[in-house]
This record gives structure tokens, C-alpha cells and sequence, in this order.
């Protein structure tokens, strides 16, 4: 069963608005923002081995407990700000995705300075299979194994499959040109 038939079965009602929410407005759209990819990419990390409803529930306490998923800062934090995150119990406390966090926003400043942006190093890459991407976010960020990185894609807009064909939030996003629809 599709995320898209499956929302519409959920229960109770305030679970199903949580992905409703998220289904409708986020998944598969196009994020042009280098931040808030940054904060898609830090989401799919830490879902990794619990439900994306425990993600989704605990999105507001990521962004205060990260900065907004403002890069820039992410880089910057220090031991104190790695302890406040480990004892953060607004987020997941792992202490492999919370170095992921860190050392993929430092990865990112670094992109940001030979391409521009995030954006324009994803843009740069496009297209590529699955596996291709996959092989090149395991070279390039820590923590993004091939389920990470397939959701991360998907969820901005770079492979297909977020959506059923007929799903009417499918037509909004085909209107929005996501990379899976271009081929370079």
C-alpha cells in the first residue's frame, strides 16, 4: 500500500493530519533552499530504523535543538553544543546521527563554497540512477545509506515515487518541474 492510500486509512484523526500534513505539503516537492535541505537530509538521517511518524512529531524540537538546520551554525558547534544534543530529549539522542548532523553541515559549507549552494551540487550531479546517488552521498556525507539517501531524493524532488500517479498532490508537484521529471 502507497503512503498516499495508507494516510487515508490512519487513525486517529490528529495521526492522520500529521502525515496528511506532511504528504500534502512537503513530500516530493521541490525544496530550494539549502537550509531547509539540510534539515530534509538531517530528518531522513535520523528516521533511520523508527517510523517517519516519530520524525514528523518531533520536527519543531529538531529545528530548535539544530539552529533552524541552519548550516552555517551546525557547522560551528563545538563539544558543549554536541552534549546539549546528546541530552536533548526533543530529538533522536544517537550519537552517530548527531555527529552525521555536524560533520555533513561542515560537508555542506564546504559545497556551498566550490558550487554555490547545496542546490547547485545536486543540480550538478543530476541526472543519476538510484545506485549512482546512492554511491555518491556514501562518498560524500556520513550516515546516508542507500534507504536515507533514496527517501532524502524522493522527498525533494530528484527520483520519482513519492506519490501514487492519480494522487491529486502528484499533479502540484509535476506544476512545481521536479528534477525526476527533467533529464539534464
Amino acid at each position: 500500500m502507497s503512503y498516499c492510500s495508507a494516510i487515508e486509512l490512519m487513525q486517529p484523526e490528529d495521526r492522520k493530519a500529521l502525515h496528511k500534513n506532511y504528504h500534502d505539503n512537503h513530500y516530493g516537492f521541490p525544496i530550494h533552499d539549502d537550509n531547509e535541505l539540510f534539515g530534509r537530509l538531517v530528518m531522513e538521517i535520523n528516521q533511520a530504523g523508527l517510523s517517519w511518524e516519530t520524525i514528523l512529531k518531533k520536527e519543531k524540537t529538531f529545528r530548535l535543538a539544530y539552529d533552524n538546520f541552519n548550516i552555517k551554525k551546525v557547522a560551528a558547534y563545538n563539544e558543549s553544543d554536541w552534549e546539549r544534543l546528546l541530552n536533548d530529549p526533543g530529538i533522536i539522542r544517537n550519537r552517530l546521527k548527531i555527529n552525521a548532523a555536524i560533520e555533513n553541515a561542515k560537508t555542506i559549507r564546504l559545497l556551498q563554497k566550490e558550487f554555490g549552494s547545496f542546490k547547485k551540487w545536486l543540480e550538478s550531479h543530476h541526472p543519476k540512477t538510484k545506485e549512482e546517488w546512492i554511491k555518491l552521498f556514501k562518498k560524500t556525507f556520513k550516515f546516508t545509506g542507500g534507504e536515507i539517501v533514496n527517501e532524502f531524493l524522493m522527498s525533494i524532488g530528484y527520483l520519482p515515487g513519492c506519490h501514487d500517479e492519480d494522487c491529486p498532490i502528484n499533479k502540484k508537484i509535476l506544476k512545481e518541474s521536479p528534477m525526476w521529471q527533467t533529464k539534464g
